[in-house]
């Protein structure tokens, strides 16, 4: 069944200082996702091009990370995202001094390098959604990347920042205050996070709106797939989830891609996480290392160097049924 951060200006006052900054938004102000295409350059070979900058995970309290000085060769600024924007709830796109603090594009993050086409493969897939969740206990935050599998380029995103529903308040304080106080986002999570059923609402229309998948269909998705940095997501914590909130696994999670099965056959060496494959390629980080929306980010920007570099991207896992086992499908694999 389909489910129907800134640093600080020079104020003392810390009041003062959210007062200029926060997007405050209340309940009438939910705003539904606005999906923008981007022009694509089918037929183009494109390779991806290194962040520019390194952002240390500091945290400013304000809903976002905050970035370290740039270096010199930086070409460009850092600025951490508008998790407001994220969630649809920011209501400051008119304030210069938001405007100029926050990341609302997060294509910027997300460059391609045109000059480097001799070894980019054609793929069987259109498009590339980059799943990467956070939370053990339950799911704390739901964000998806977008890739244009031909041409490269970050096409839109979707994230949502998830209300426990089988934990008590103070549990989920607690639990909040430690997966998020230290990026100075827990904040924009009490302000915008949703039960999960109404998150895979939201997440259904957005791929039927880039046509995916339709609810009266089911099924697979159409033309694209999911890529995530290991099993677990996929494999385990949304099928746990779907339980707890006590609603069928939908039709759309039974096949996705490993990243490290794919890095693993493609360069024949082994990566434990995104970590250990962005020091490899010799990759700076972007933005704060489990944070999703960042962690997501950063695994397209690793798809985006594999591809530039000739992998071709391959299904890895299928499941037989909503309650049935996993198969995979490369023998050479991280188990």
């Amino acid at each position: 069944m389909a489910l129907a951060r800134v640093s600080p200006p020079a104020f003392s006052s810390p009041f003062l200082i959210h007062s200029l900054l926060r997007p405050f938004s209340s309940p009438s102000s939910v705003l539904r996702p606005r999906v923008t295409r981007v022009p694509h350059h089918r037929g183009f070979a494109i390779a991806a091009a290194l962040s520019q900058a390194s952002p240390l995970p500091s945290a400013d309290g304000d809903g976002a990370v905050m970035e370290a000085p740039p270096r010199p060769s930086s070409r460009r600024p850092w600025k951490p995202t508008c998790l407001y924007y994220t969630q649809g709830k920011c209501t400051m796109l008119n304030d210069t001094l938001h405007l100029e603090k926050f990341n609302h594009n997060l294509s910027t993050d997300l460059p391609v390098n045109y000059s480097a086409a001799d070894k980019v493969k054609s793929q069987k897939l259109d498009y590339f959604l980059v799943l990467d969740l956070e939370g053990k206990v339950e799911i704390l935050e739901f964000p998806v990347v977008m890739i244009d599998a031909q041409s490269m380029e970050f096409v839109d995103s979707f994230h949502r920042f998830v209300h426990p529903t089988a934990m008590s308040e103070q549990r989920i304080r607690e639990y909040i205050e430690g997966k998020y106080g230290k990026f100075g986002v827990d904040r924009v999570w009490h302000d915008t996070a949703i039960p999960f059923m109404e998150v895979l609402q939201e997440f259904e229309d957005w791929i039927e709106h880039h046509k995916f998948w339709k609810k009266e269909q089911g099924g697979a998705l159409n033309s694209a797939a999911f890529i995530t940095c290991g099993n677990w997501d996929l494999k385990t914590k949304v099928p746990e989830q779907c339980r707890v909130s006590k609603i069928k696994l939908p039709s759309y999670f039974m096949e996705w891609i490993n990243l490290k099965d794919i890095y693993l056959n493609f360069y024949n060496r082994r990566a434990t996480g995104m970590m250990t494959m962005m020091r490899e390629l010799q990759m700076p980080i972007v933005g704060s290392h489990h944070l999703g929306i960042d962690d997501a980010k950063n695994i397209a920007r690793v798809v985006q160097r594999m591809l530039a570099d000739g992998a071709v991207m391959q299904i890895t896992a299928k499941r037989q049924s909503a309650t049935g086992d996993v198969k995979f499908l490369f023998k050479n694999r991280i188990r």
